[in-house]
């Protein structure tokens, strides 16, 4: 199973949507949003004084690696991440993998 990786995208409140539907075009085959918060250089903000956190949401795609340049250029384009303050993703190499079976079924026995 080296052949599957792993992209994180995380971008601002209401974009999970857009990245997941930007990966399902360039051939995955769906993915997780999750919720988080956090801050970068390009969003320190304050109201009365008061920092504010930036919501972000956190799209997980597990796929084949032969799949990741297209996925990821896919998601870049149609989110801007090559602008400042507008996201971040990156690719992660998974050793092994379960649970997912379209994957597993495609892939020789998994040696768990």
């Amino acid at each position: 199973m080296s052949d599957i990786s792993l992209i994180v995208t995380i971008v601002r409140k209401g974009w999970g949507d857009t990245v997941l539907e930007a990966s399902i075009k360039a051939g995955a085959h769906g993915g997780t949003i999750m919720y988080g918060r956090g801050s970068g250089i390009h969003e320190r903000q304050k109201i009365l004084g008061i920092s504010i956190e930036p919501e972000k949401e956190i799209v997980l795609t597990v796929t084949y690696s032969d799949k990741n340049e297209r996925i990821l250029k896919e998601i870049v384009s149609v989110t801007n991440l090559d602008e400042p303050g507008m996201g971040i993703a990156f690719v992660v190499p998974v050793d092994k993998v379960a649970g997912v079976a379209h994957l597993a079924s495609e892939v020789a026995k998994l040696d768990l």
